[in-house]
C-alpha cells in the first residue's frame, strides 16, 4: 500500500500540473480570439496598421499558448485549443486577402492543417460582408473580386475529400461557405444587373431628349493611403 500511496501521489502531482496549463491555456486562448476578433474589426474599418499590430500581437499570444503544450498533444489538440487558432488562421487571411498580402502557410502560423482549413472557410465567408459593404456604396465592380476570393476557395476546399476525423469537420464549414458564395452571387449578380439597366436608362434618356448621357460615377479604390496606414 506505501507503493501505491506514492504512485497515487505522483499520479495527483502530475494532474495537478496539467490542471494550472488546462487553466493557462484557457486563459491565453480568450485572450489569443479577442485579438484576433479586433484585428478583422479593423481591417471592415479599414484600419490596416491597426490590424497589422494586432495580427503581431496575435501571433505571440498563440506561440505562449502552445508552447506549454508541446509535450501534452491532447491539451493542444482540445477544441477551446484549436478554435483560437482557428481564429489566428481568419484574422490572418482576412488581412491578406483584403489588403493583397502573401497568405501565411500553416508552418508560418503553427497551426495543424485541418485548422488551417477550416480558418480559410471563416475566412472566405468573410468576404461576403465587404462585397455587400462595396454594393451599398454602389461600386459593384469592385465586390466582384471578393465574390471570385469565395468562389476560389470553395473550389479548392470541395476537393479535400477526407474524414472529419482527419479534417477537424471542414465538410460542415465548407457546407456554410457554399451557402454563404451562393447568396453573395445572387446579390452581385443582382447590383450588376441593376447597374446595366440604369446606364440602359440614362443612354435611352440621353437619346430621347438629345444630349450626352453623364457619365456614371467613377469607382474609388476601397482603401486609401491614409486607410493603408
Amino acid at each position: 500500500m506505501d507503493q501505491l500511496t506514492t504512485i497515487i501521489e505522483e499520479i495527483r502531482r502530475d494532474l495537478t500540473a496539467r490542471n494550472s496549463v488546462r487553466d493557462l491555456t484557457l486563459n491565453r486562448s480568450r485572450e489569443l480570439t479577442r485579438l484576433c476578433a479586433h484585428s478583422i474589426r479593423a481591417v471592415h474599418r479599414h484600419e490596416l496598421a491597426e490590424a497589422e499590430a494586432l495580427l503581431a500581437e496575435a501571433r505571440k499570444a498563440a506561440a505562449a499558448m502552445t508552447a506549454d503544450l508541446a509535450d501534452k498533444p491532447d491539451l493542444f489538440y482540445a477544441g477551446y485549443t484549436q478554435d483560437a487558432l482557428k481564429e489566428l488562421v481568419e484574422a490572418h487571411l482576412v488581412y491578406a486577402f483584403v489588403a493583397g498580402a502573401p497568405l501565411p502557410t500553416p508552418i508560418e502560423l503553427g497551426v495543424p492543417s485541418s485548422t488551417y482549413l477550416n480558418g480559410l472557410s471563416e475566412a472566405a465567408t468573410e468576404m461576403r460582408r465587404f462585397a455587400l459593404d462595396l454594393i451599398r456604396l454602389g461600386r459593384v465592380a469592385e465586390a466582384v473580386p471578393f465574390l471570385e476570393i469565395m468562389d476560389d476557395v470553395y473550389s479548392l476546399q470541395i476537393a479535400i475529400d477526407f474524414p472529419d476525423a482527419i479534417t477537424g469537420g471542414l465538410r460542415r464549414q465548407t457546407d456554410v461557405l457554399r451557402g454563404t458564395l451562393e447568396r453573395t452571387r445572387g446579390d452581385v449578380t443582382m447590383a450588376i444587373r441593376q447597374e446595366e439597366m440604369r446606364a440602359a436608362l440614362a443612354a435611352f434618356e440621353a437619346r430621347v431628349l438629345g444630349r450626352p448621357a453623364g457619365d456614371l460615377p467613377r469607382a474609388q479604390p476601397f482603401f486609401n493611403d491614409d486607410d493603408a496606414g
